[in-house]
């Protein structure tokens, strides 16, 4: 008959050192991932959105350049007029370069607003930045689309703080009839953004829905 000092209450030298060993072994979290993951440092948090910073810069920089060329070169014409040295043409009867100043919005909305248009970029700017999370901004292609979107908001917005005006000089003429409104690269950018952005929209439930027909079930037939 074999007599177990455990169960006397006694520990054997073995035992003893199973029990210090469980007792200094440190606490597994529960989630592995947050035992490496500290907190993102400032520059972590900017390259996230690298793609973003990149192509609105861009975009910036391109609208500015234009626009300083376009100051430098071509007249100060806000009458809209052609010939005798107030625009310069690029396609007989379609495409011409002219300077005009836009104190309103797309299509001169707003004619006439310029502090509060202002005012407006700037409040869509931080609305932005402060939903960045809900608006899926680390996707690649939501990226591609406010980069547009930002760089062209910021381009316009120095426009009005530097000049009380959007300066505005590519002029498309479709016939004789009808002269499409003024527009410059800035405004470019943000169409073609707003554009990205509502195409990638109508696409994401259909990616959904393909990705939900695709998962195979796991579900065992009754018998």
């Amino acid at each position: 008959m074999r007599i177990h000092l455990a169960d006397f209450g006694l520990n054997t030298p073995d035992a003893r050192s199973s029990a210090d060993e469980s007792e200094a072994a440190p606490a597994v979290s529960a989630n592995p991932h947050s035992a490496l993951r500290g907190p993102r440092s400032l520059a972590q948090r900017v390259r996230a959105y690298h793609l973003l910073w990149t192509l609105g810069l861009a975009v910036f920089v391109v609208d500015q350049v234009t626009k300083l060329w376009i100051v430098s070169h071509i007249p100060f014409n806000p009458l809209h007029s052609h010939g005798a040295g107030a625009d310069t043409e690029v396609i007989p009867g379609f495409f011409y370069i002219i300077h005009v100043g836009n104190t309103g919005a797309a299509w001169s909305m707003f004619s006439g607003k310029s502090v509060l248009l202002a005012s407006l970029a700037a409040a869509t700017l931080f609305a932005i930045f402060f939903w960045r999370h809900a608006l899926g901004l680390r996707d690649r292609v939501s990226q591609v689309c406010f980069g547009l979107l930002c760089g062209g908001i910021v381009g316009n917005l120095v426009d009005r703080l530097l000049h009380q005006h959007v300066i505005d000089f590519l002029d498309l003429h479709f016939g004789r009839s009808y002269i499409y409104p003024t527009f410059n690269v800035a405004d470019s950018a943000i169409c073609i953004g707003v554009i990205l952005y509502l195409w990638q929209s109508l696409r994401a439930p259909e990616a959904r829905g393909s990705n939900k027909d695709q998962v195979p079930s796991t579900r065992t037939p009754a018998p």
